[in-house]
Protein backbone atom coordinates (compact mmCIF):
# COMPACT_ATOMS: atom_id res chain seq x y z
CA UNK A 1 0.00 0.00 0.00
CA UNK A 2 1.09 3.51 -0.80
CA UNK A 3 -0.55 6.67 0.47
CA UNK A 4 0.01 9.86 -1.48
CA UNK A 5 -0.46 13.45 -0.37
CA UNK A 6 -0.08 16.33 -2.80
CA UNK A 7 0.77 19.89 -1.89
CA UNK A 8 1.96 23.08 -3.54
CA UNK A 9 -1.09 24.03 -5.53
CA UNK A 10 -2.56 27.50 -5.47
CA UNK A 11 -3.40 30.61 -7.43
CA UNK A 12 -0.77 32.06 -9.72
CA UNK A 13 -0.75 34.61 -12.53
CA UNK A 14 -0.12 33.63 -16.12
CA UNK A 15 3.59 33.15 -16.70
CA UNK A 16 4.21 32.25 -13.09
CA UNK A 17 5.52 29.07 -11.51
CA UNK A 18 4.43 26.48 -9.00
CA UNK A 19 6.13 23.45 -7.56
CA UNK A 20 3.87 20.55 -6.72
CA UNK A 21 5.05 17.98 -4.23
CA UNK A 22 3.79 14.47 -3.64
CA UNK A 23 4.69 12.78 -0.37
CA UNK A 24 4.47 9.00 -0.38
CA UNK A 25 4.24 6.67 2.56
CA UNK A 26 5.42 3.09 2.51
CA UNK A 27 8.77 1.44 2.38
CA UNK A 28 8.43 0.37 -1.24
CA UNK A 29 8.10 3.85 -2.73
CA UNK A 30 11.27 3.37 -4.74
CA UNK A 31 9.76 0.43 -6.61
CA UNK A 32 6.81 2.41 -8.02
CA UNK A 33 6.55 4.40 -11.17
CA UNK A 34 5.07 7.80 -10.33
CA UNK A 35 2.87 10.05 -12.38
CA UNK A 36 1.00 13.33 -12.38
CA UNK A 37 -2.39 13.75 -13.97
CA UNK A 38 -4.79 16.64 -14.06
CA UNK A 39 -8.52 17.00 -14.39
CA UNK A 40 -11.04 19.74 -14.98
CA UNK A 41 -14.80 19.44 -14.49
CA UNK A 42 -16.50 17.43 -17.21
CA UNK A 43 -13.25 16.17 -18.70
CA UNK A 44 -11.29 12.97 -18.40
CA UNK A 45 -8.18 12.76 -16.32
CA UNK A 46 -5.26 13.93 -18.44
CA UNK A 47 -1.67 12.72 -18.35
CA UNK A 48 0.91 15.34 -17.39
CA UNK A 49 4.18 13.54 -16.63
CA UNK A 50 5.50 10.23 -15.34
CA UNK A 51 8.79 8.92 -14.03
CA UNK A 52 10.11 5.38 -13.77
CA UNK A 53 11.01 3.79 -10.45
CA UNK A 54 14.69 4.54 -11.04
CA UNK A 55 14.10 8.05 -12.26
CA UNK A 56 15.97 7.18 -15.42
CA UNK A 57 12.97 7.51 -17.72
CA UNK A 58 10.62 10.47 -17.73
CA UNK A 59 7.62 11.08 -19.97
CA UNK A 60 5.87 14.38 -20.55
CA UNK A 61 2.65 15.32 -22.24
CA UNK A 62 3.25 17.56 -25.23
CA UNK A 63 1.81 20.57 -23.42
CA UNK A 64 4.24 19.99 -20.56
CA UNK A 65 7.44 19.65 -22.55
CA UNK A 66 9.77 22.56 -22.01
CA UNK A 67 7.67 24.01 -19.19
CA UNK A 68 7.29 21.26 -16.59
CA UNK A 69 10.01 19.21 -14.91
CA UNK A 70 9.36 16.00 -13.00
CA UNK A 71 11.77 14.58 -10.47
CA UNK A 72 11.81 12.19 -7.54
CA UNK A 73 13.76 11.98 -4.32
CA UNK A 74 13.97 8.43 -2.98
CA UNK A 75 15.50 9.53 0.31
CA UNK A 76 12.52 11.77 1.02
CA UNK A 77 9.87 9.57 -0.63
CA UNK A 78 8.76 12.51 -2.70
CA UNK A 79 8.00 13.38 -6.27
CA UNK A 80 8.12 16.95 -7.51
CA UNK A 81 6.52 18.66 -10.48
CA UNK A 82 8.05 22.03 -11.25
CA UNK A 83 5.70 24.01 -13.46
CA UNK A 84 6.92 27.15 -15.20
CA UNK A 85 5.37 29.55 -17.69
CA UNK A 86 1.93 28.58 -16.51
CA UNK A 87 -1.08 29.33 -18.66
CA UNK A 88 -4.79 29.61 -17.84
CA UNK A 89 -5.26 26.32 -19.68
CA UNK A 90 -3.18 24.64 -16.98
CA UNK A 91 -5.90 25.32 -14.45
CA UNK A 92 -7.00 21.96 -13.04
CA UNK A 93 -6.86 19.64 -10.07
CA UNK A 94 -3.51 17.88 -10.19
CA UNK A 95 -3.24 14.32 -8.93
CA UNK A 96 -0.19 12.31 -7.98
CA UNK A 97 -0.34 8.57 -8.64
CA UNK A 98 1.76 5.46 -8.10
CA UNK A 99 1.97 2.48 -10.39
CA UNK A 100 3.36 -0.99 -9.79
CA UNK A 101 4.01 -1.24 -13.51
CA UNK A 102 6.98 -0.05 -15.52
CA UNK A 103 5.16 0.28 -18.85
CA UNK A 104 2.27 2.32 -20.21
CA UNK A 105 2.72 4.74 -17.36
CA UNK A 106 1.28 7.58 -19.39
CA UNK A 107 -2.13 5.91 -19.06
CA UNK A 108 -4.11 6.62 -15.90
CA UNK A 109 -5.51 3.08 -15.88
CA UNK A 110 -2.05 1.72 -15.00
CA UNK A 111 -2.00 3.42 -11.63
CA UNK A 112 -2.94 1.67 -8.40
CA UNK A 113 -2.81 4.51 -5.90
CA UNK A 114 -3.93 8.13 -6.07
CA UNK A 115 -3.65 11.21 -3.94
CA UNK A 116 -6.53 13.51 -3.13
CA UNK A 117 -5.43 16.17 -5.60
CA UNK A 118 -4.31 19.76 -5.34
CA UNK A 119 -5.94 22.70 -7.11
CA UNK A 120 -3.89 24.79 -9.51
CA UNK A 121 -5.48 27.99 -10.78
CA UNK A 122 -3.76 30.23 -13.31
CA UNK A 123 -5.27 33.65 -13.82
CA UNK A 124 -4.84 35.70 -17.00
Amino acid sequence: QVQLVESGGGLVQEGGSLRLSCAASGRTFSSYSMGWFRQTPGKEREFVAAISWSGGTIFYADFAKGRFTLSRDHAKNRVYLQMNSLKPGDTAVYYCAASELAYDITYYGRYNFWGQGTQVTVSS
